[in-house]
């Protein structure tokens, strides 16, 4: 263009020289520089323009001295107007230019504005949903319409062995075509490029193997790019053009923008199935959880109910023969006797134990609610195990309270919570040792203390010592027996706490509503 301008300044000039005075010719030059704003260059502009006032100044002056060294004042006046008229004519080549290349900068940020809007879109609807089939879909439907293709082909590996997922759409389709099968020699070899390749590259007939390909794809141009799914699948997405036809412009950068959102639209699919997939490996093992939970509370309430009869029925008959049922028993097995049934009440309450924890652990527990007299279940309890204290040496002794308290509540769970007690409290406490029961009402609620001067709770078993097997005093059986206390005080709105005794023993206090009126 710069030589053109030149050019065509050096002909004006010429002509202007060959011509007389009065015949100025030198308006020619403000063809150039108009021409020189095409070229969009301002200095070139500038330079014409100072080319032309120069050969304006030489050609008036040499046709000066061809008419015998005369000047005409006419002459010199159009020489002066043509000075100024280049000038004008640069300076507005100038501003054209200026113009030309902010309305070039406007329609290419418009341009990119609406790829960018074409692409938010786009993926917008390719992220719509965490299905990885129709995440696929949308991804062939959707690059084909953003890059204006005739044909969109997604290409799915699954594995490395195997056929892989072949997606097809073509403009203008209503479905999508998916299916399994082997690729062409073209398309294997074309898919395996991809497979190596950084990002979107173009595939076009310049080279022998690229026309191979396109004329198995019967397109006139393509665009490839493998994209990222996530999991173990990996995809290539490729973009065809018919003859006649052209991508939209920039379509490499959109196509690189759009498999980028569409590598993160695929990787979030895969992840949301394989949470599905978790989740129903969790729902099957809690559900084979809970059935191995109730064949083996099955298990325990069969053996609890079928322990209980014979324990029942021999706590009969050593009781009689104690009473001289069956006749004056030696006083030496009148004492095994006793022991005897000293233990067959530990293996019922053992028993008891496994039936209560059975049913709080398949949340069976009572809802009775009957007014429970406190001074009336101590005395009972404390009745009740007298005889086994006695046999262990051990002093058993009950305080009243002043005023009559009572709660509402279960009575046989109740009762149980407090043998638990005090049966441990037995257990713990030496022969010669003291086991008291007390009853008072702390802070408008019902207490029932159990006090021992035995052996103590070591201080390392006391943070779990009302938990499931979380200890207890030495040789408590099966060490759930404050664990169906803490559970029987909870049900009932009520609490049970341990405090150490001084110089030893243990205190274990069961607190209860008060019953209103």
């Amino acid at each position: 263009m710069a030589l053109l301008c030149y050019g065509l300044l050096v002909v004006a000039w010429i002509v202007d020289l060959l011509t007389p005075q009065l015949f100025i010719a030198a308006i020619l030059f403000n063809g150039p520089i108009a021409l020189s704003s095409l070229a969009l260059r301002s200095r070139l502009t500038r330079n014409l323009v100072i080319a032309a006032e120069i050969a304006n100044v030489v050609a008036g002056y040499v046709n000066g001295v061809q008419a015998g060294y005369h000047w005409d004042a006419i002459a010199v006046g159009d020489r002066l107007l043509l000075a100024a008229s280049f000038v004008l004519v640069g300076y507005l080549s100038i501003k054209t230019q200026e113009y030309a290349r902010e309305a070039g900068v406007s329609a290419g940020r418009m341009r990119q504005v609406e790829i960018e809007k074409a692409l938010r879109e786009a993926t917008g609807r390719v992220r719509g949903t965490l299905n990885v089939e129709l995440v696929q879909r949308a991804v062939a439907r959707e690059s084909a319409a953003l890059l204006g293709a005739s044909k969109s082909l997604l290409v799915v590996r699954e594995a490395s062995f195997g056929p892989p997922l072949v997606l097809t759409y073509r403009d203008g389709s209503r479905d999508i075509a998916m299916e399994r099968r082997a690729l062409s020699t073209e398309l294997a070899s074309l898919v395996a490029r991809a497979a190596e390749a950084d990002g979107v590259f173009a595939l076009t007939g310049n080279d022998p193997l690229g026309r191979l390909t396109l004329e198995a794809l019967y397109a006139q141009e393509a665009l490839v790019t493998p994209i990222a799914g996530g999991n173990a699948a990996r995809y290539v997405l490729i973009e065809c053009v018919g003859p006649g036809q052209r991508f939209v412009g920039d379509a490499v950068v959109t196509l690189r923008a759009f498999a980028q959102q569409a590598s993160m639209a695929l990787e979030q699919a895969h992840l949301f199935a394989q949470l599905g997939e978790r989740n129903e490996e969790i729902a099957r093992q809690k559900d084979e959880l809970a059935n191995r939970s109730d064949v083996i509370r099955d298990i325990v309430y069969a053996l609890a109910h079928d322990l209980r009869t014979p324990l029942a029925a021999a706590h009969v008959t050593m009781n009689q023969g104690l009473s001289g049922a069956y006749g004056e028993l030696p006083e030496r097995y009148r004492e095994i006797l006793r022991t005897a049934v000293a233990a067959n009440d530990d293996e019922r309450r053992i028993v008891e134990t496994l039936l209560l924890v059975a049913r709080y652990e398949a949340g069976e527990a009572s809802t009775l609610r009957d007014r429970v007299d406190c001074e009336q279940l101590v005395t009972r309890i404390v009745d009740e195990l007298r005889p086994v204290a006695e046999i262990k040496g051990i002093e058993l002794s009950e305080e009243s309270s002043a005023q009559r308290l009572s709660t509402r509540g279960d009575p046989h769970e109740l009762r149980r919570a407090i043998v638990n007690l005090v049966a441990n409290a037995l257990d713990a406490t030496p022969r010669g040792g003291h086991v008291a029961v007390r009853c008072s009402t702390p802070d408008q609620s019902m207490a029932i203390a159990v006090e021992d001067d035995g052996y103590g709770v070591p201080e390392q078993q006391r943070a779990g010592l009302f938990q499931r097997f979380g200890g207890g005093h030495p040789g408590s059986g099966t060490s759930l027996g404050l664990y169906i206390v803490r559970r029987i005080a909870e049900k009932h709105d009520g609490a049970v706490a341990y405090a150490p005794r001084a110089p030893r023993g243990s205190t274990f206090t069961l607190t209860l509503p008060l019953a209103k009126e």
